[in-house]
């Protein structure tokens, strides 16, 4: 039958038709490809978060399977058991030939610390009899031994490293196991590093045929950076594959990379034999052409899926996530991410938060990262030691460049290792590097923190040796060392790293670039400005302004730690210099212990920017006045001045708008230029009523308002979400505020918060960001500190409606309530 030709416009529309069909009927195969795969990954990853035993104390008995923990206390991990306890200043007992630093207990902000035990009983499917078997911890701290059905199956004595024990041989498939970990964190205490188990656990079931424990290691290189945004990359990807069965077998190694939309952008295989207990490195290159780069602005992110099989049949999976990006540190002029300068704006954190010390949530993790977008930070120094591997990942969702740290120098487990230490295993750096490689965030490993001989040749080697281990391990990326000394010596440290990382001394900036002129330099601490949110004390004692008695700093900028400086003495030499690729501000949030230069009654320390709940100081808006785009104008301080009428009172402006004029009950002050990484500030007699600082910039006007509150009326309570997941993990972080009848936050109000909950869900912690506050974190209320604190809510497993109220005396209460699904 003959047909007639159709209109070259309806063929050319048909032919449309059929390839765009021909092309979704792919991209939907290849979705239920990557489906299918997913589900039948036979990798077994087991939470063991929930449900444990613990005792304070130590328990030698409890290691016996036949021991009843049943009157041991049940919690859930993470847990850092430390926070929970009652602050004192006398120091408790050390223990006997323990080596215990003099100031320990004083570093450690006042917190007693102590042995204790977790136990925890699980059961094992019968189908684990012949697998491979695996313990996770993410984080033990510390000095812990770990049993599973009364064997020993190994210890780990760093706080930070994570652990992975073998336990195919201890376990029991098909009937229940007993697990017990000891801790005791006696011997650390360089500041607050809490106690237990403070980080996930999981139990991991393999094939006697699968990839190695860390054994994924994703290397992109580009030639170039493109254009900024698209760039042609060739990614190596890397996979240990071991064979632990009884037979020789025959593999395939398969390499994919996913793209954002979870498409298949590149494939590589590759056929390996393997004998009886033996094991292969794999390396199979994949173009990607156009690759879409990873920036702090644009995080995009690609995954590698890592599958063996062995005569067809899936054995093992793994999934990584990676990013393609293209880093160069110059000596003369910085950092420069995918060909575009880019000034490391960067904070250095610890790990812990109020109201749950160490054992800090998933969710808060994130919120913290949130809160440092917000003020402009783009880059983070994990100070001193590898972090939970959630915060990594968000670093890499979120867009930080990171600087990861080792624990100590050498193979030590000391602060300061003894010119003799012997640099040859690095197992805790190793266990860093081989973990945390794939992520694009990392920029830098980190090999020390302010090591006394680092201005020696002794120094000289063990970095020499250490950095000889990382790049073994990565070849990607160069090695850093933050320094406090040793500056001008050529023999020592400062020689050998491939970026040198100097804290604190702006002075000697130049010389250092001088003397190692091929060698980036960056700022790894400054600043270490002292000040407590919301106190403005201008009286002067031993070279600090504040309130001695209470254990307070001025939030003014005016005074620093021993060694460091104030804001606008730190940030300037920093930004001024071409050559330094940035700076890390000491800290971004407050911290428990160290509680310079005071001691007793504070109990954490007053460097952040943000105090320990989070809540901003002054300080938080110069940087984000000249790390961001965005118009600041900040008014400070608070105008409750009752008793101070016709007082001097400064009057300070963060800002970077053009002029900022000041007005007191509609009468100028003045008006003032601002100058660039400064502050504005006026000499105002204090009247009560409404201050006003009006400011341009860019011909745009801005305004900011301070006024006399009333006398606290109401509680105000405020979320950061108000649907949660119901996986006894997820957080909220409710800020509590004391209003007056209109409604404005009380600046000076320290009123006592009581808190019931109700419904499926948990008050794990509470704060105020009071420095020498000695109320539990692990509580049902919660005195404000000048008009705020914090509740910390966490789901449990059952969804529904969760409500929280806030109450007071002589105050209203407030009510919020929150989902979680």
């Amino acid at each position: 039958m003959k047909t007639s030709p159709l209109p070259l416009g309806v063929a050319s529309r048909r032919n449309v038709f059929i390839a765009l069909l021909g092309r979704l009927l792919a991209v939907a195969c290849a979705m239920l490809s990557l489906r299918a795969a997913a589900a039948e990954s036979p990798r077994l990853v087991q939470s063991l978060d929930d449900d444990w035993r613990f005792h304070l104390g130590e328990s030698p008995d409890a290691v016996l399977t036949s021991f009843n923990d049943q009157n041991w206390r049940q919690v859930d991990v993470p847990h850092d058991y430390v926070v929970e306890g009652t602050f004192a200043e006398k120091e408790p007992q050390p223990r006997a030939g323990g080596p215990v630093r003099q100031d320990w207990y004083w570093l450690h902000g006042f917190l007693p610390v102590g042995p204790a035990v977790y136990r925890k009983t699980f059961s094992l499917p019968t189908s684990a009899e012949g697998k491979r078997l695996w313990l996770e911890f993410d984080g033990v701290c510390s000095n812990s031994h770990t049993w599973l059905n009364g064997q020993l199956i190994g210890a780990q004595y760093s706080g930070y490293t994570h652990s992975r024990f073998d336990v195919t041989a201890a376990a029991k498939p098909g009937g229940d196991n007993i697990l017990v970990v000891q801790v005791d964190p006696r011997y650390d205490g360089w500041w607050y590093e809490g106690g237990g188990i403070y980080r996930h656990v999981r139990l991991i079931t393999v094939d006697p045929v699968h990839i190695a424990p860390d054994g994924v290691f994703v290397a992109p290189t580009v030639s170039g950076p493109g254009d900024g945004n698209k760039a042609d990359a060739v990614v190596v990807a890397h996979a240990d594959v071991t064979n632990t069965s009884s037979a020789s077998v025959s593999t395939t190694v398969t390499s994919e990379i996913l793209d954002a939309n979870d498409q298949v952008v590149a494939t590589a295989s590759s056929a390996h034999e393997l004998g009886i207990s033996s094991s292969v490195k794999v390396a199979q290159s994949l173009p990607l052409a156009r690759a879409t780069l990873w920036s702090t602005e644009k995080p995009n992110l690609y995954r590698l899926r890592s599958t063996v099989r062995v005569a067809n049949r899936l054995v093992d999976q793994v999934t990584t996530n990676f990013g393609v990006r293209h880093v160069r540190f110059d000596a003369a002029h910085g950092f420069f991410l995918n060909g575009k300068h880019l000034e490391l704006q960067g904070v250095n954190l610890h790990q812990d938060h109020a109201g749950v010390g160490v054992a800090v949530p998933d969710r808060l993790f994130t919120w913290r990262l949130e809160r440092l977008k917000e003020v402009g930070c783009n880059a983070i120094r994990l100070s001193h030691n590898p972090v939970a591997p959630f915060l990594l990942d968000e670093c890499d969702r979120l867009g930080f460049i990171v600087v990861a740290e080792n624990r100590h120098l050498g193979d030590t487990y000391v602060d300061q290792a003894p010119k003799e230490t012997p640099a040859v295993e690095h197992r805790d750096l190793s266990a860093l590097v081989r973990r945390d490689r794939n992520h694009p965030s990392i920029v830098l490993w980190s090999l020390c923190n302010e090591q006394w001989i680092q201005g020696t040749p002794e120094a000289a080697a063990m970095i020499r040796a250490m950095k000889q281990r990382v790049h073994e391990l990565d070849p990607t990326r160069p090695v850093t060392a933050a320094m406090n000394g040793g500056f001008d010596s050529a023999v020592g440290m400062g020689g050998v790293l491939d970026v040198i990382g100097v804290n604190y001394n702006p002075g000697v900036y130049d010389p250092m670039h001088k003397l190692f002129p091929a060698t980036p330099m960056f700022a790894s601490e400054i600043a270490s400005e002292i000040s407590t949110r919301g106190v403005y004390a201008t009286n002067h004692w031993d070279g600090y302004y504040g309130d001695r008695e209470r254990g307070y700093a001025s939030a003014y900028s005016i005074t620093a730690g021993p060694g460091g400086q104030t804001v606008e003495n730190a940030w300037p030499p920093v930004a001024a210099r071409e050559f330094l690729s940035g700076g890390f501000v000491w800290a971004g949030f407050d911290y428990k212990g160290e509680p310079r230069p005071f001691g007793w009654p504070v109990v954490n320390c007053h460097y952040g920017f943000m105090d320990l709940c989070g809540f901003p100081k002054d300080s938080y808006y110069y940087y984000k006045a000249w790390w961001t785009d965005a118009p600041v104008l900040h008014l400070f301080p608070h105008w409750n001045w009752t008793g101070k009428e016709g007082q001097e009172i400064p009057v300070w402006v963060h800002s970077n708008c053009d002029e900022v004029e000041l007005f007191l009950n509609g009468a100028s002050l003045g008006k003032q230029a601002v100058t660039p990484l400064h502050h504005l500030e006026w000499k105002v007699k204090y009247a009560p009523g409404k201050l006003v600082a009006k400011g341009t910039r860019k011909g745009a006007p801005i305004e900011a308002t301070r006024e006399t509150t009333g006398a606290p009326a109401a509680l105000r309570l405020t979320a950061d979400r108000s649907t949660l997941t119901a996986d006894n993990a997820d957080v909220a972080v409710v800020n509590v505020e004391v209003v007056d009848a209109q409604g404005r936050v009380v600046p000076t109000a320290g009123n006592k918060i009581a808190f019931a909950l109700t419904g499926a869900a948990k008050l794990i912690g509470v704060g105020n960001g009071d420095p020498s506050c000695h109320e539990p974190d692990k509580a049902n209320s919660r005195s404000a500190f000048n008009g705020l604190a914090q509740a910390i809510v966490q789901t449990t497993h059952t969804a529904g409606e969760i409500v929280l109220e806030a109450t007071s005396p002589d105050l209203k209460s407030a009510r919020l309530t929150l989902h979680s699904r």
